[in-house]
């Protein structure tokens, strides 16, 4: 009898501490001394243990923040205009590709992709994206080498979501059309885990009809390198709260939605939630003390960083403002 109270009490004691490292994760909010320039629209990477908000409407300055020390510098700006872009971190190096210029609603794409050298605070024009394949708001990642861009528009936010997914080889300084994505999407972010590329969240984003916020995707599809196919998750793992202009982060075996706007209120999200690939679930994360959009999300030390971003949904007002999700 004694020992059937003891494996109760084991287990229970079990289930007590899976709750407390849950109800442990937590946003804290980041004060250092100085602060970055607001911004939105924009994208954050990594390279040499240092995060790099770059981009956003208008012409911005890069900020470095040394997680050390706690700080921000003030680096070169871009030589142009950079706005709608999920950044990459490749060979300590910040690729800029799938992003857009110019205003509301006919932002044009960036018909090259520009790469940022954080040692030499120098930027470089690179090599051109075909150009019929040019899009913004569309999601970008590397994976084993390659950098890829998945879905996108191609006109601002006017009209022309795409589909399409493409790789391409730095080394080779080629492109390759890959399978299209089962549906079209843009205003998104996305994350991959054991070579599978996750899509959640993202909207068709349409102004010539007037139809923007409200136009939000529920479906999951994923994509499985090993087999070279899309698939869509069950309508019972739709993403739970749906909206665009998120950022998506692999965080240990979960990829996590975080922020976003949709037309279900003013506020912007902060709403975070994962999907673990193990479980296969849906689970709701702590929300960030600030709701954001148009920023991204980096996963850094352990630890998930985001910076700027707007606070409502639209264009404003600004954030320069930083949390970190720990433990």
């Amino acid at each position: 009898m004694k020992s059937i109270f003891y494996k109760i009490g084991a287990f229970l004691l079990v289930i007590h501490m899976m709750t407390f490292r849950a109800e442990g994760q937590v946003w804290r909010a980041i004060e250092p001394e100085n602060l970055p320039d607001k911004r939105h629209e924009n994208a954050m990477s990594h390279a040499n243990g240092k995060l790099y908000l770059l981009g956003g409407r208008g012409l911005k300055s890069v900020d470095e923040y040394d997680p050390e020390k706690d700080t921000w510098v003030t680096l070169s700006k871009t030589p142009l205009e950079m706005s709608h872009f999920q950044a990459v971190s490749f060979k300590n190096e910040i690729y800029v590709l799938g992003a857009f210029t110019g205003s509301y609603p006919h932002e044009v794409p960036i018909p090259n992709i520009y790469i940022f050298n954080p040692v030499k605070n120098e930027w470089r024009k690179g090599p051109e994206i075909p150009e019929n394949r040019r899009r913004g708001a569309a999601g970008a990642f590397t994976l084993n080498d390659k950098i890829y861009l998945v879905c996108g528009i191609q006109d601002g936010h006017w009209d022309g979501q795409v589909t399409w997914f493409d790789e391409y080889d730095p080394a080779k300084n080629t492109w390759k059309q890959l399978a299209e994505a089962p549906r079209p999407r843009d205003h998104v972010q996305v994350a991959v885990i054991d070579n599978k590329l996750y899509l959640a969240g993202g909207r068709l984003s349409t102004a010539r009809i007037n139809q923007v916020l409200n136009t939000t995707i529920a479906e999951v599809d994923v994509y499985n390198f090993k087999t070279g196919k899309w698939s869509t998750l069950d309508a019972s793992n739709n993403i739970p709260t749906k909206r665009a202009g998120n950022t998506a982060v692999a965080f240990g075996k979960k990829i996590l939605i975080i922020g976003g706007e949709s037309d279900a209120h003013v506020e912007a999200h902060n709403e975070v939630e994962a999907f673990n690939t193990q479980t296969q679930k849906w689970e709701k994360f702590p929300s960030m003390q600030q709701g954001r959009h148009g920023t991204q999300a980096v996963f850094l030390h352990k630890k998930v960083y985001i910076a700027a971003g707007s606070a409502n949904r639209g264009g404003g007002p600004e954030l320069n403002a930083m949390e970190v999700l720990e433990e």
